[in-house]
């Protein structure tokens, strides 16, 4: 948990970044209106995220989830969110799966180049073996010959 109340606020540099964007060009903003904005954003999320942890804590889970946040949304009042919120979590999931597919098949070659290459090694590993074993054989049999 937060020591002070200060550390709970968003940065300074992503507020004025995000209300930079959502303004036109030419309008400026106060330092003291930038305070409040991140004051009023940080206190958004914390009761945000107090609700749906509250959700989870209903439904016997520790981990707060998309669904979650979602529904908070609904109970705070908010559900001019929910829709945009929803496609958001949609578009996450459909990004989220693309990569973990992705890297799937990345493993699944490099498990198949490595099992290529463990055999390969295991052939060789089995050709030393038995060239060893002919030389034995042979110099055994010179032994043999020899005396």
């Amino acid at each position: 948990m937060a020591e002070r109340p200060e550390d709970l606020n968003l940065p300074m540099s992503i507020v004025t970044r995000i209300v930079r964007d959502a303004l036109p060009d030419g309008v400026n903003v106060s330092k003291e209106a930038r305070a409040a904005m991140a004051k009023t954003a940080s206190v958004f999320v914390l009761y945000t995220t107090s609700c749906a942890n509250n959700i989870a804590m209903k439904g016997k889970r520790k981990t707060v989830t998309g669904a979650d946040v979602i529904s908070a949304m609904q109970e705070m009042e908010f559900e001019s969110f929910v829709d945009s919120l929803s496609g958001s979590l949609e578009q996450f999931r459909q990004v989220k799966s693309k990569k973990e597919s992705a890297k799937s098949k990345r493993e699944t070659s490099k498990d198949k180049t490595s099992e290529a290459s463990e055999d390969a090694d295991n052939e060789m590993t089995e050709e030393t073996e038995l060239y060893e074993y002919e030389e034995e054989d042979m110099q055994e049999e010179e032994e043999e010959e020899e005396a």
